[in-house]
């Protein structure tokens, strides 16, 4: 079958699925602490998700990653992962994997990895319980870092990811390496995206740029440029004296469009070609209007058809210096 190509070449292998809105925890730069979530009528049935996700390793996707809201509180995940682990047996798909808040994964790591996952993304801000609880409203650390333990007795590679929060987290920059080379986790950093609408003087308090947090961790240690590339975000560097792997997600600052091997697809069947631009494709009503796979292979060949090269970083960059330059006039910074 002909691959997955967008119109700048570039073939689509790594697929970012969303099964559920809903979370266990309420992080403050994530979600307001009364949420009103979809109606599950709205949400795609582990069934519709696995014809969805069969149909994408159909056309070359060889990497899944499961994300949320928390994809471990979705009610019999399990068997979605196990619908997907049957693409890990023949070969076809090459990698599943979750992103997680780590609150389950007591109970999950394990089945997790019988299922052929073999590594984890953690989100993890802070190792202090009470800014833990703070920052998340509903989490308790030390569930996590039970979560955290349980795979790795079941063998799973965890990294950790952590925003960076001016304000909040910077005092940690240096335990958070030290616990992750301790532990044998990587570490990623997630630059802080000071945009949208609902824009407070908080979030700008809190945006803390990446090159910032680099430069103070190149005080202590020595850093080395890697040339790994994963069609994402991150540019990685190893950090010599401890030997560990550290990424830096920055999305305003570096271009990183032109490998872009992936796209998204919501829980409830949007696919977005870009994570920076607000087009989008319905594939949940030709998955429902007909048990034929063609017309969801045609839907999905459709998509990529539009799939733009890139970010819109200058309009993104102009909209944050315009938001900085109304707080700071407004704080007198």
């Amino acid at each position: 079958m002909q691959p997955l190509i967008d119109p700048f070449a570039r073939a689509i292998s790594y697929l970012r699925v969303s099964v559920t809105d809903r979370c266990d925890f309420r992080c403050t730069y994530c979600m307001s602490e009364h949420m009103t979530f979809l109606p599950k009528a709205d949400l795609l049935s582990l069934e519709e998700l696995d014809r969805l996700c069969s149909t994408f390793v159909g056309l070359g996707v060889q990497k899944l990653r499961i994300t949320g809201g928390e994809p471990l509180v979705r009610k019999g995940i399990l068997t979605f992962f196990q619908a997907m682990s049957r693409h890990l047996q023949t070969g076809a798909l090459k990698e599943l994997t979750l992103t997680t808040n780590g609150s389950q994964l007591a109970k999950f790591a394990q089945p997790l990895a019988d299922l052929g996952v073999k590594r984890i993304n953690v989100s993890l801000d802070t190792l202090d319980p009470a800014k833990f609880a703070e920052i998340t409203r509903w989490g308790r650390l030390p569930q996590v870092l039970d979560g955290i333990e349980a795979a790795k007795a079941a063998g799973l590679r965890v990294k950790i990811n952590a925003v960076a929060l001016k304000g909040f987290n910077e005092d940690e920059l240096f335990s958070l390496l030290d616990w992750c080379a301790a532990q044998g986790h990587d570490l990623t950093f997630i630059e802080v995206m000071p945009m949208g609408e609902d824009m407070s003087p908080l979030r700008l308090d809190q945006y803390w740029p990446l090159k910032d947090l680099r430069a103070r961790l190149a005080e202590r240690f020595t850093l080395t440029d890697l040339a790994e590339r994963t069609g994402g975000p991150a540019r990685y560097v190893r950090v010599e004296e401890t030997g560990q792997k550290v990424g830096f997600i920055t999305p305003l600052t570096h271009n990183f469009c032109e490998s872009c091997n992936r796209v998204r697809l919501t829980c409830t069947g949007e696919l977005y070609m870009c994570l920076g631009q607000e087009d989008m494709a319905d594939l949940r009503a030709p998955l429902r209007a007909s048990p034929d796979d063609a017309v969801l292979e045609h839907a999905i060949r459709a998509a990529i058809a539009r799939k733009p090269k890139g970010h819109d970083f200058d309009y993104s960059r102009q909209k944050v210096a315009g938001q900085i330059t109304r707080h700071m006039s407004h704080t007198g910074g």
